[in-house]
């Protein structure tokens, strides 16, 4: 009984906002099963990075910060993963490295890469080879999977 507390007590996003209350929340991609293959992606240890686009921060969404560790969520809300960045890069999309595009693992390719993120942005308030992006190395801290 006490160690199923435990766990629970681990996963309630109250209690875990106590424990990193320097934390944001967010979600990988723009639906479920997005969601999902990302994060099963950090799971395995092969998504080490990801990218978003600089407007969605100058529209008031708290921008990464190196050292803070912000808690992954599933598509439902509760807590999958902890994450800690550990580097950030801002650049124009068309600058994104093939290091930088295979770290998000997701592709096998830079084309790949640009392909399914051009879709992704053109989905989600708009494309350019020129947007801004920040660009996050990240660690992953706990997995509530695995719990």
């Amino acid at each position: 009984m006490l160690g199923g507390a435990k766990t629970e007590m681990l996963t309630d996003l109250g209690a875990l906002m106590l424990r990193y209350p320097s934390a944001e929340t967010f979600r990988f991609g723009d639906n479920s099963d997005l969601c999902r293959a990302l994060l099963s992606l950090v799971r395995r240890g092969k998504k080490v990075a990801t990218c978003s686009a600089l407007h969605e921060f100058q529209n008031g969404e708290p921008s990464p910060e190196i050292g803070r560790r912000d808690i992954c969520l599933n598509w439902d809300a509760t807590p999958a993963l902890v994450i800690e960045t550990v580097e950030l890069i801002q650049c124009r999309f068309d600058e994104v490295t093939e290091e930088m595009a295979l770290a998000e693992g997701e592709d096998d390719s830079l084309d790949g890469w640009r392909v399914a993120h051009r879709d992704y942005f053109e989905r989600n308030g708009g494309f350019s080879l020129d947007m801004q992006i920040i660009w996050e190395r990240v660690v992953l801290i706990e997995d509530f999977a695995k719990r």
